[in-house]
Formats: structure tokens, C-alpha cells, sequence
């Protein structure tokens, strides 16, 4: 029962950071005086549909998308509010607000997490350091806030944990705040050694308790939200340099169904409902950010790609005075669209035997 209502909540998650995300496009659109021919929730055969001035609006069958159809949107239109025949500026807030609220989405759920204390939120301060540490052989010292490591900016105590093993550990470039002012130590060693886990066993630790704990307020809550949602940007960005660099390999990638997998499991692996619920709300805030970061790449057929068109197109005009053919973008959207597609295919048929492997 408990794996259907994760099932359920985790498609509805989806749905919603679609439908904001096509909303986004729908009201700046309306804001800007494009005109909207159709808004659309969910892609396949009509299920509801109705019309309010110029614009059609739908629910459809397959619970998998949305599209805001604006006029010109794919090429020239000879109606003065097609999207093509707006400023370029237009264009790009439309382009843009898509990704936007999804950004606000998840920040806005980050916070909410935060604020009902689901989540603990902890500084970057060493409150105590073992006299056997190597860092306190170095000179680190209790009270010391780590504020980065090889230029990497540490926000929250999880951060050290995402930014490991990214850096020279034996010889890399500590910075700490210290009574206000920073501290710089070259060629530093980020060494572990063997200390007590807590449980009764040894493990290889820095040897320091680091995080203190905040209490919620409004100013803190949002500063962690917005912490908390740098990172997730900062592990998408990390996974893409993982992909490009050989890191990672194609078995390490998963699509929307191993998404929904990981929020079932987590969810049915939390000690009560209500933590498996707010773990399905805080995987849906980081895929939210994900999608605000992975729309705005610069890849064609994706909202950052269209923005690069149209960055080029701008000044391209601003010089010649001529317009590049929209046909050119259309076949370079269409192409890279049938590609996405291919990729999604192989992602899902890949998700599903990893599942039914199991």
C-alpha cells in the first residue's frame, strides 16, 4: 500500500514541476502580449478541453509532459503578437521563466522542509577537533569555520561530503573563517585517519565534529533553502562532469523511472510515513532544480538552446540588419528533439530491466 502511495505522490511531483514549468512560459507570454494559441497539460489525446478568449486549454492522457503553443513560436508569423514578431528581450524572460519556476519551486519547497524541521540544518564550524587530527597538526582549530577547499565554497556540513574526492587531498588549498577574517593554508593535507566511528568501530575520519546546529527562523531557513539548492545545482554540473569526462558511464545515468524508484525505495525505507513523505518532497525539490539547470544547457530543442538561437539571431541583426531563417533553427531543434527522444528511450528500456533485475 505504502509503495502506491509513493508511486502516486511521486507522479504527481512530476506532473506539477511540468505543468509549473509550462505555466512559467504561459504568463510571461500573456504578460508580454504574446499570444498563446493552446496551454496544455500532459501530451496524447484530449481528455478536457475548453476555451477562454484566443487560447485553447487541455488535459490530455498521458501524464509525461505540457506544452504552451505560442504563435510564431516555430517560425515567422505574420500576426504582429506572434512570439517571433516580439522584442528579443520578450523572448528571452519567456524562454527563460520556464526554468525559473522550476528554481522557485524547489527553493520554495527546500524552505518549507527547513521551516518544519524536517531537515537539520548545519554550519560548516568545527566545534571540537581531535589533538590527533592532521588537521590540527596543521593548525586547523576548533571554532574554525572550513569556508573552501581548492576554490570549492563550502556552504553546509553536507557540502565537504559532496566536494570529496574532488580536490587533492594530499596537497590542496584550505581556507577558514577565523574570529571574521579567513585563513589561508597552501598546500594543505587533507588526510584521514583511523578514529572511533561511534558505533564501536574504527573508520578513516578527519577527526573533527563539524556543523553546528541552527534553530529556524525566517532568515535562516531561506539561507539553507538557498544553500541547499546551490548544491543541487552544483551535483548536476558535477554529474555532467562526470558523464563528459569518462567518470561516469551510461549504467550510472537514470531517467524519470529509476527517479521514481529512488522515491519509492527512500520512502519505504523511512522509519514513519510522514519522514517518507518529506524524503519524496525533498528528491522532488532536487529534481526540480535539476531540471531548471538541465532545460537552460545551451543544447538545441531545450529552453537553453533556444536561448542561444536567439542570443545569436540578436546580434547577428543588430550588425547585418538581416534576420537568420528561423528554417534553420527548426531543423537543428527538430534533429536534436529526435535525438533527446532516442536517449529518453534508451534511459527508460534501461531503468526497467535494472528494476525487474532485482
Amino acid at each position: 500500500m505504502l509503495t502506491v502511495l509513493y508511486i502516486i505522490l511521486a507522479v504527481l511531483i512530476f506532473g506539477f514541476l511540468i505543468f509549473i514549468h509550462e505555466l512559467g512560459h504561459f504568463l510571461t507570454a500573456k504578460l508580454c502580449g504574446i499570444q498563446v494559441n493552446e496551454f496544455s497539460i500532459n501530451m496524447g489525446p484530449k481528455l478536457l478541453g475548453w476555451r477562454r478568449g484566443e487560447t485553447d486549454y487541455s488535459l490530455r492522457l498521458i501524464p509525461i509532459g505540457g506544452y504552451c503553443a505560442m504563435e510564431g513560436e516555430d517560425g515567422e508569423s505574420e500576426n504582429p503578437r506572434a512570439f517571433s514578431s516580439a522584442k528579443w528581450w520578450k523572448r528571452l524572460i519567456v524562454l527563460c521563466a520556464g526554468s525559473f519556476m522550476n528554481l522557485l519551486t524547489g527553493f520554495v519547497v527546500t524552505a518549507l522542509l527547513f521551516g518544519l524541521g524536517g531537515y537539520v540544518m548545519q554550519t560548516t564550524r568545527i566545534t571540537d577537533i581531535s589533538p590527533e587530527s592532521a588537521l590540527a597538526e596543521q593548525g586547523v582549530q576548533a571554532g574554525d569555520e572550513l569556508w573552501s577547499i581548492d576554490g570549492r565554497r563550502l556552504f553546509v556540513r553536507r557540502d565537504l561530503d559532496l566536494i570529496e574526492g574532488r580536490y587533492n587531498a594530499a596537497d590542496c588549498e584550505l581556507i577558514v573563517l577565523r574570529d571574521g577574517e579567513k585563513v589561508t593554508f597552501e598546500h594543505f593535507n587533507m588526510e584521514k585517519r583511523e578514529f572511533d566511528d561511534g558505533a564501536g568501530g574504527k573508520a578513516l575520519l578527519y577527526g573533527i565534529t563539524l556543523g553546528e546546529y541552527l534553530r529556524p527562523s525566517f532568515a535562516t531557513v531561506n539561507r539553507f533553502a538557498a544553500y541547499e539548492c546551490r548544491d543541487f545545482a552544483r551535483m548536476v554540473w558535477y554529474g555532467l562532469q562526470d558523464i563528459f569526462s569518462g567518470r561516469a558511464a551510461l549504467k550510472d545515468v537514470g531517467g524519470a523511472v529509476q527517479v521514481v524508484d529512488l522515491m519509492v525505495q527512500g520512502g519505504k525505507e523511512s522509519q514513519t510515513v510522514s519522514e517518507g513523505v518529506r524524503y519524496v518532497f525533498y528528491l522532488g525539490a532536487f529534481i526540480a532544480v535539476n531540471l531548471a539547470v538541465m532545460n537552460m544547457l545551451p543544447i538545441p530543442a531545450l529552453d537553453g538552446g533556444r536561448v542561444l538561437f536567439l542570443l545569436i539571431g540578436t546580434v547577428y541583426t543588430a550588425f547585418t540588419k538581416k534576420k537568420i531563417n528561423p528554417k534553420y533553427e527548426v531543423w537543428i531543434n527538430g534533429a536534436a528533439m529526435i535525438l533527446l527522444l532516442g536517449l529518453m528511450a534508451v534511459l527508460l528500456v534501461k531503468d526497467v530491466v535494472t528494476i525487474a533485475s532485482r
